[in-house]
């Protein structure tokens, strides 16, 4: 093997890094565009102090939800807590990501200065964000050291250091001096914080003693896609002491966007499966396996990831004791604004709750589940009037009628269909949609697919020349085939007419694309739809024959549906919607000039477009060249 034996350290495997030991390979896909993906910063959850030392988190500051504040938004913020045996114990405040759609945010006025002390329920600064401006209050009390980003400042990344506090005034003048520099410690931070999470997860996984330890590789949940942060391990293929050889498939892993079979580069043995088979929403970059070089080097990596996960096992519970006698023996040392209200709201004595936030702090889901356990009906049964004493059984015992009756069943959702209710979410929200409706007469296009059919033997559906149809009518209108580039805020024309046609298949909406449709023939085009229409159902759809589409057409015509309104996919500008047939009757102009009434077929067509892209002129001229394309459905052969 080309991998350096070494002892102790365990090499971690990920798609997103350099060496490529393994290969992912597309199993199926999902109704997305790789333009439109982005993914969100992650959350720094660890950190490491100014000479090196481990760092654990601190729930000085907490992220507890948003709160509606008449015109302003309230929100607890997560820190990360440093302690070294030289430097003072600090807090370091991050940007926060308050909205899902929020990747930056506004310092827009700091309501503490440097120095300055911090109370429960003071507000430390406003920040702007996309959606709202929001108040940062504190659930600690202690110091503003020292302010990273000043007022005023814009677009800061979410995750970046903003500000850091300390317990002690004493320990201000002894945060270290590279503090002042901004972004180089965030930088170093950064590099060490990869560093300390990685030695977690392997201390996590497998015994810590090196030197007991024999060569092996740490396999971790690989990102591959943009938008991947977690996937679901679907099936392994491989079973613990198998031999693994070049391009063999360890394991099928259900992404955001596709079902991939994950293939080995290099030869070994799977040593350790840590993410058994049907494990859902493993994180990127957390371990699913260990395979070593030696078949001898099994057992004993089997069995010190055994007793290092016992350790990991016994520690937590360990601890919880130690809070619990705590909590028993202090009391409730602070109360949460939040939980104060609800206190008050409902009568509870909060001697009588347990608080599990930091330093003896009650918060907000302590009060809740006390309430759920019924301390806060008993209190306020008491104020009540005796005779009114039976009421509460006769409605508790109507109430878990109600219950049972209400009876449902939770449907798992798969990464495919998770990632779909996003998109199509986003489409809606951040796509200005225009609606365009005009009805074509079907009877020419019945006509010519007949035709093909009896003269020519060549089988086409009403699907196909729509396809082609519409091919056409983009090549005569090029402004309709364009997307809204964001970055640059502005419209890019599209330099070839690729049609994305949606499928619908039981993993979800899939949408394989016919590239350069308009210069196409008919037959060619209804043998690429039947191929791609039966990779999309069987799932072996690959990333280019689903990715990069310009226009997108959705076809109903074969169930009830007269006029629907299909979602855009972004970055595409512009989807149609095709109904049924209907017969209906028309006054038609016959060859002699007299109208007469006639039975016509009329199909609806209905376009989504992004305003953005699409005017009115736009999208009645793309109209317009599609209804000539039907009533003279023979050019389309030219």
């Amino acid at each position: 093997m080309a991998l350096s034996r070494l002892r102790g350290p365990v090499k971690e495997i990920s798609n997103s890094h350099a060496p490529s030991f393994l290969r992912a390979r597309f199993l199926s896909s999902s109704f997305s565009s790789s333009r439109s993906l982005s993914r969100p910063p992650c959350v720094q959850n660890s950190l490491v102090g100014g000479h090196g030392s481990p760092l654990r988190p601190a729930s000085l500051f907490m992220l507890t939800g948003v709160q509606n504040n008449s015109l302003k938004l309230k929100l607890w913020v997560g820190g990360i807590k440093h302690f070294s045996s030289t430097d003072s114990s600090h807090t370091v405040l991050q940007m926060p990501a308050m909205s899902p759609t929020m990747s930056q945010g506004n310092i827009a006025k700091w309501r503490k200065k440097e120095g300055d002390r911090i109370e429960v329920g003071d507000v430390l600064c406003e920040i702007e964000t996309d959606k709202a401006t929001l108040e940062l209050e504190s659930l600690e009390e202690g110091f503003l050291a020292k302010i990273l980003v000043p007022d005023g400042s814009k677009d800061v990344p979410v995750g970046q250091p903003i500000a850091i506090t300390v317990e002690d005034q004493d320990d201000i003048q002894n945060i270290p001096a590279t503090v002042a520099g901004g972004s180089e410690i965030k930088e170093e931070t950064i590099n060490q914080n990869v560093k300390n999470e990685n030695n977690v997860q392997e201390k996590s996984s497998i015994k810590t003693s090196a030197s007991a330890l024999p060569p092996h590789n740490l396999v971790g949940m690989p990102a591959l896609s943009p938008t991947m942060n977690q996937g679901n391990i679907a099936k392994w293929l491989k079973k613990e002491g198998d031999k693994i050889n070049v391009g063999d498939v360890i394991c099928e892993i259900e992404t955001d966007k596709a079902t991939l079979e994950f293939e080995c580069l290099e030869e070994g043995y799977l040593a350790k499966i840590l993410a058994p088979e049907g494990s859902k929403d493993v994180a990127v970059g957390q371990p699913i396996a260990i395979t070593v070089e030696d078949p001898a080097d099994i057992e004993t990596v089997n069995n010190s990831v055994s007793s290092g996960s016992e350790i990991k096992e016994a520690k937590p519970t360990h601890h919880d004791d130690g809070n619990e006698a705590k909590a028993q023996k202090t009391g409730v040392a602070r109360i949460s604004p939040s939980a104060k209200l609800l206190i008050t709201e409902y009568g509870l004595d909060s001697s009588s709750l347990k608080a599990s936030g930091s330093h003896g702090t009650l918060l907000k889901g302590d009060v809740l589940a006390a309430i759920k356990s019924g301390k806060g009906s008993s209190s306020k049964e008491k104020t009540l009037p005796s005779p009114q004493k039976a009421s509460p059984t006769v409605s508790t015992d109507s109430r878990s009628h109600i219950k049972q009756s209400d009876s449902f069943e939770d449907l798992p959702n798969s990464q495919i269909r998770k990632v779909i209710a996003r998109r199509l979410l986003e489409s809606k929200q951040n796509t200005p949609h225009l609606y365009l409706s005009s009805d074509v007469i079907l009877d020419p296009l019945l006509s010519l697919r007949k035709e093909l059919k009896e003269k020519h033997d060549v089988k086409v559906s009403v699907n196909d020349i729509v396809i082609k149809a519409v091919a056409v009518a983009l090549r005569n209108v090029p402004e309709a085939n364009a997307y809204w580039n964001a970055e640059k805020g502005e419209v890019i024309l599209c330099d070839s007419v690729d049609i994305s046609i949606a499928v619908a298949t039981e993993k979800g909406l899939m949408t394989p694309i016919v590239r350069n449709a308009d210069q196409k023939t008919l037959s060619s085009i209804s043998l690429e739809i039947k191929e791609l229409a039966e990779k999309a159902r069987a799932g072996k759809l690959s990333p280019n024959e689903f990715q990069g589409g310009t226009f997108s057409i959705s076809n109903l015509g074969m169930f009830p549906v007269d006029q629907f309104c299909a979602i855009i996919n972004p970055p595409q500008a512009g989807i149609l919607a095709v109904g049924r047939g209907n017969k209906v009757v028309e006054v038609v102009i016959g060859s002699d000039g007299v109208e007469r009434p006639a039975v016509v077929t009329k199909m609806n067509l209905t376009l989504s477009a992004d305003h953005r892209v699409f005017d009115g002129k736009v999208g009645g001229a793309f109209l317009s060249a599609l209804g000539s394309n039907f009533s003279d459905v023979r050019r389309l052969l030219l």
